[in-house]
């Protein structure tokens, strides 16, 4: 049985909580992405968890998924209206990275380090 939060924010980050869920939603405000295209982006993310991902948010109503009949077959992932209204929750984080999380300082270090 699915548990709802009652808090907006507990929600939200149950939905984009994760680290590849945010990226593909940041790659997508760019425009309609194909799976090839989001996983050379990402990088180190493996193709099952990308389709796992893409799959959720598709669930969500957060993007579509519109396969075109060609050949080879086609498939593109598009933002939603849904998924265009994180861009302020994106902007805030890009700025907060900016001005709090230098890219040459590491994020997390051992205790006693």
């Amino acid at each position: 049985m699915e548990h709802l939060q009652p808090c907006p924010i507990a929600r939200t980050a149950e939905l984009v909580g994760d680290t590849w869920t945010i990226l593909i939603v940041r790659d997508l405000m760019s425009g309609p992405k194909r799976f090839g295209q989001l996983q050379e982006s990402l990088g180190q993310v493996s193709p099952k968890t990308l389709s796992h991902r893409l799959k959720l948010l598709e669930h969500a109503h957060i993007l579509t998924r519109q396969a075109f009949a060609e050949i080879p077959p086609r498939v593109e992932y598009t933002l939603t209206e849904k998924g265009c209204a994180l861009s302020e929750l994106m902007e805030a984080m890009r700025h907060f990275g900016e001005q709090y999380l230098p890219a040459e300082q590491p994020l997390l270090s051992a205790a006693g380090d």
